[in-house]
């Protein structure tokens, strides 16, 4: 399978005003994200809210660091997990999800470090900014567990949010200015 592009998805730790989990998933060309307050879930019976924000550039995926005061999102990033998907229904395919997207429900297999097996994001009715993150019933589902809780640390670089809050303030990391 070698030369095949996979598309990418990422899910970033950010303490902004609070900690919260931003999901992406690369979708013609941008991250189409959203903000989930409580993290994912490998358990199916749990459905986290999750609202869409604005798309990122791909470069965005990778991003570790702090967000300077003032500016966007100021805080903390860090990559919780990160990897490729698939959409799980065999009759889509990539073209599709950007329509999947605008249709209000997305069916995904991600293969991360920490995210496994199928998700559902599917659009409250209604409200067209928030959206439900399902772990569909799989070999990967893990009922009763809070995978957020087991892993507290960058998937790239193994540092937590109190790491990066650290080295800025010992001046050995800059914080990033958006915008």
């Amino acid at each position: 399978m070698s030369g095949i592009k996979r598309p990418i998805f990422t899910v970033q730790k950010h303490r902004a005003s609070h900690v919260h989990y931003d999901f992406r998933l690369e979708i013609g060309g941008v991250l189409k994200s959203w903000a989930i307050p409580k993290g994912p879930s490998l358990d199916p019976s749990v459905k986290r809210l999750a609202v869409k924000v604005e798309d990122h550039d791909l470069d965005y995926a990778n991003f570790e660091g702090v967000i300077e005061e003032g500016h966007y999102g100021s805080g903390p990033v860090l990559v919780w997990d990160t990897g490729w998907f698939e959409p799980l229904d065999a009759n889509h395919d990539m073209e599709s999800l950007a329509g999947m997207v605008h249709a209000g429900k997305v069916e995904v297999c991600l293969h991360g470090q920490c995210l496994r097996g199928g998700f559902t994001l599917v659009r409250m009715k209604d409200r067209p900014r928030q959206w439900l993150l399902i772990k569909q019933r799989d070999a990967e589902a893990c009922p009763g567990r809070e995978v957020v809780e087991e892993h507290d640390d960058s998937v790239l670089s193994g540092r937590t949010i109190k790491d990066l809050e650290t080295a800025v303030e010992a001046g050995t990391l800059e914080t990033y200015r958006c915008g």
